[in-house]
């Protein structure tokens, strides 16, 4: 199946008029906003004029998205995913426009990839089933959070690092009008309602309020 360029979700940066169709990324890990390898590498990165130059890239095997192998035109590629192509590295981020960019990274820090934690079930055995934001979910003896980040190795998926969602703790905002800023935690906001919880994040000596399902912690205080 194909998507119409008008109706493309807003984070995807592509030209909506330009033509009518546009592939559709297939099912899987992420949300409907992940961007199909096919156009991250036509439109994004420009390194094919067409489809079938895109795909020609992808069926040589030089395509890794979090250090695996990707060859299927319509694979996603969603927020935090490290990808690797003609010998560079880059990470999706979002951009202050609310689209998703890509921004380059070094070879070391395309070995780290992170996620959050948006849901923690218990499963048969008792054990903690973590499901993360870009749809995977592990089984893992430590405890942690929901909203707490963790940050795996690639493509092993061990964990290396674990940052909390808490005060003084750095996070970068993925939605809503403060969109790829940074800053640091404030405070946490719980709200005994159905509406979301608010974090009060600060950036520059100015502090702002957005709801937590925006917020990904991205490092320890320090850094």
């Amino acid at each position: 199946m194909h998507q119409k360029r008008i109706s493309a979700p807003k984070s995807w940066p592509i030209a909506k008029k330009t033509s009518k169709w546009v592939v559709a990324a297939s099912p899987g890990a992420h949300s409907r906003d992940a961007v199909p390898i096919l156009v991250v590498l036509r439109d994004m990165l420009h390194l094919a004029d067409n489809a079938k130059e895109a795909k020609r890239i992808l069926h040589g095997g030089n395509v890794t998205v979090n250090g695996r192998v990707v060859k299927k035109d319509k694979a996603q590629v969603g927020l935090f995913d490290v990808l690797t192509v003609a010998g560079r590295n880059y990470r999706m981020l979002p951009n202050p426009r609310g689209k998703y960019e890509l921004t380059e990274i070094g070879e070391q820090e395309a070995k780290r990839k992170l996620a959050r934690i948006d849901n923690i079930t218990v499963v048969k055995g008792g054990k903690l089933q973590y499901n993360l934001h870009d749809g995977t979910n592990m089984l893992l003896a430590e405890k942690y959070s929901t909203g707490d980040s963790l940050v795996f190795s690639v493509p092993d998926y061990d964990v290396v690092e674990h940052y909390e969602c808490k005060a003084g703790n750095k996070a970068m905002i993925v939605g809503g009008k403060h969109s790829g800023e940074t800053g640091t935690i404030v405070e946490l906001k719980m709200v005994a309602s159905s509406r979301p919880n608010m974090v009060r994040i600060e950036r520059d000596d100015k502090q702002f309020e957005t709801i937590d399902e925006y917020v990904f912690v991205t490092g320890s205080g320090g850094g």
